[in-house]
C-alpha cells in the first residue's frame, strides 16, 4: 500500500470528525489519572503522620476541679 493510497482512504474518516468538537483526548486522561494517584499517595502519607500524632490536652489550670462546664462554653479573657 503506497502513502498516497492511504491518504485517501484516511481522509474520508477524517471528514466525518466534528470539528467543532473539543475533548481531552489520551494526555486528558493520563494527567488527570496522575493527579488523581498523586492525591490518593498524599492522603496515605497524610494518615500515616496523623496516626503518629500522639496529643493529650493538659487540663486547664483556670478551671475549678468540681465546677460542670456548660456545652459550647469557653473561658476566655
Amino acid at each position: 500500500m503506497y502513502a498516497t493510497q492511504a491518504l485517501t482512504d484516511l481522509v474520508p474518516l477524517a471528514e466525518e470528525l466534528d470539528k467543532n468538537k473539543v475533548t481531552p483526548g489520551v494526555l486528558g486522561f493520563i494527567v488527570f489519572a496522575a493527579l488523581a494517584v498523586g492525591v490518593w499517595l498524599l492522603m496515605k502519607s497524610m494518615n500515616r503522620h496523623m496516626g503518629k500524632v500522639d496529643f493529650e490536652e493538659a487540663p486547664d489550670p483556670d478551671a475549678k476541679a468540681g465546677a460542670p462546664v456548660a456545652a459550647g462554653s469557653a473561658n476566655r479573657k
